[in-house]
Parts: C-alpha cells; sequence; structure tokens
C-alpha cells in the first residue's frame, strides 16, 4: 500500500483547487499535482468536514474516540483481573477455615 501523502501537501492542493479559475477541472488540478481525480475529492470533502461546513467527525475527534476505545479497553482488563482476583482471594479464604470473628 502506498504511504499516504502529507497533511501539507494535500492541504496545498485542497487550496489550490478551491482557487482554480473558471472552467478548469478538478480532474485537471489532480493531474498537474500527480493524484487521482477521487483522491483530490475525498481530500476536498475532509477539508469541509475539518472546517465544520459539511456534517462528519474530524480528525480531533476521530483521535479522541481512539482514544478512549483503547482506555476502555485497559479498563476492562484490569476490571477483569481484580475479579478473577477477588474470586481467587474469597476461595481461599473458605478452605482456610471461613473468616474471621
Amino acid at each position: 500500500m502506498p504511504r499516504p501523502f502529507p497533511r501539507e501537501f494535500r492541504d496545498d492542493v485542497v487550496a489550490v483547487a478551491r482557487r482554480r479559475e473558471p472552467g478548469v477541472t478538478l480532474r485537471q488540478v489532480a493531474e498537474d499535482f500527480g493524484i487521482s481525480e477521487a483522491s483530490l475529492t475525498n481530500w476536498l470533502k475532509r477539508a469541509d468536514i475539518e472546517e465544520g461546513s459539511r456534517p462528519g467527525q474530524t480528525r480531533d475527534e476521530v483521535a479522541e474516540v481512539r482514544d478512549l476505545r483503547r482506555r476502555n479497553r485497559l479498563l476492562e482488563q484490569e476490571n477483569e483481573v481484580l475479579r478473577k482476583a477477588a474470586a481467587y482471594l474469597s476461595q481461599a479464604n473458605l478452605k482456610l477455615g471461613g473468616s474471621p470473628k
């Protein structure tokens, strides 16, 4: 899979595409930069989302959701460890003769 273009490059191409002269197509702009028209269209949509002029999740929101999912997964694993430890310790306590009085 090819490496993605740097963000600065994408931002520059989007700026040029938005400022293009009347009669200049997206295909021509894409060819001038050596990218596909579909890529340019996707970059324009993503830029609209980032600017808030189109509904969707921004990069920051996507990163936050990813981090929250990672944190949630870690907390669930920690909770499971504690649950198993509590079960083990309660079984060990029963084998030693019950609870102290």
